[in-house]
């Protein structure tokens, strides 16, 4: 009887330790691949310096203080003021964000390098929860993207991005 006793002990004992789950062991954190970083900026374009001296300013890295310089070559404005802007990783399987805003920001998907160096990329430019444009473009160290957004304040909405150098 004492033996039974000990074996049917010995098997509630296993049974309860079987029934219990394991230890979690934590995955190794393992960083996502990129491809490249791109900076993202949404720009504030007018000719009124009231409208520009009342903007919240934001400064632009200094890798891209030639900014406003090119963007007076395409657009008609005298002023340009960064009034938010993101740095953000491609990510080679998985889409990403640029997100100088709570209401303007772009999709970034890596289709991989470009022939003859750069980055082969799908765009989708948001405003709040609707695509507004959609485009492929390859986008090369250098040679910043503009993106002409809608009229704004006695002026206009611009984004720009922008290959980082050396990525």
């Amino acid at each position: 009887m004492k033996l039974a006793t000990a074996i049917l002990v010995l098997l509630t004992s296993a049974l309860a330790t079987a029934q219990d789950t394991p230890p979690v062991q934590p995955l190794p954190a393992k960083k996502p691949a990129t491809d490249a970083k791109v900076w993202g900026a949404l720009i504030f374009a007018t000719n009124d310096a009231k409208e520009a001296a009342a903007m919240e300013k934001v400064q632009s890295p200094a890798e891209f203080a030639d900014i406003p310089q090119r963007l007076g070559k395409v657009f008609p404005y005298e002023r340009f003021e960064v009034i938010g802007q993101h740095l953000q990783d491609v990510f080679r399987e998985y889409e990403s964000w640029v997100v100088p805003t709570k209401d303007l920001f772009l999709k970034v998907d890596s289709k991989g390098p470009a022939e003859g160096g750069g980055m082969n990329l799908h765009l989708q430019f948001w405003r709040d929860q609707q695509v507004v444009v959609k485009t492929d473009t390859v986008l090369k160290p250098g040679s910043p993207l503009f993106i002409a957004g809608p009229k704004w304040r006695g002026g206009q909405l611009l984004f720009v991005l922008v290959l980082q150098q050396g990525k």
